[in-house]
């Protein structure tokens, strides 16, 4: 199968001529093989392409202008077909091509077909059993955590050879009504008795 694209070397628009150059230089990058076929210098070639574009893709005029894309005589598409399967990563299916492996295009071709994609099978394997093994880890580590907030909660204790201050105060002895009546002062406390002998000298 050959790719044919039908082009004006001598068109004078220059829309024409930069939507022709996007056609090929594309083919060109991606290494697909096709023919150019000018509809300028050749009338063959210019009636064949007005002659098998369906109808449904003709202007109002009547006369599809290039470029036009056939794969054989199989008609694929103009210029804003080609462009939209170029946006949307299927140009080889636009022209009746297989993709080539690890392209977009053939990972696209995989999940509609088979619904898996062959190269990055061993990815997503890798990244599911990733995500297994953090689901399956030990709880040990949710009680260590636990743990920590405990002993983050706790006073700290003061450090060595500092005392520990006590948070009971010691209970104040309780007064009683005699005190309350004669309250002891300071001068009598520090009186001292006065003994039997020092009374009679006083007397004396």
């Amino acid at each position: 199968m050959v790719i044919k694209v039908f082009i004006a070397n001598q068109s004078g628009s220059t829309a024409i001529k930069k939507k022709q150059q996007d056609v090929l230089g594309f083919l060109e990058a991606n290494k697909i093989d096709f023919k150019e076929m000018d509809i300028a210098a050749h009338e063959e070639n210019r009636k064949w392409m007005r002659e098998n574009v369906p109808g449904e893709k003709r202007p109002q005029n009547g006369i599809p202008l290039p470029p036009q894309i056939f794969n054989d005589e199989q008609y694929c598409g103009d210029f804003e077909s080609f462009f939209n399967a170029k946006e949307d990563n299927g140009v080889y299916a636009f022209l009746g091509l297989t993709p080539p492996p690890g392209s977009k295009e053939a990972h696209q071709a995989a999940i509609i077909q088979n619904g898996e994609i062959p190269e990055d099978k061993e990815i997503l394997e890798n990244i599911g059993e990733n995500k297994t093994a953090k689901d399956e880890e030990p709880p040990h580590q949710m009680v260590d955590l636990e743990d920590a907030e405990e002993e983050s909660r706790k006073p700290e204790s003061p450090p060595d050879g500092e005392p520990v201050e006590k948070e009971d105060k010691e209970e104040e002895e309780p007064v009683t009504e005699d005190e309350e009546e004669h309250p002891v002062t300071e001068d009598e406390e520090d009186e001292e008795p006065v003994t039997e002998d020092e009374e009679e000298v006083d007397e004396s």
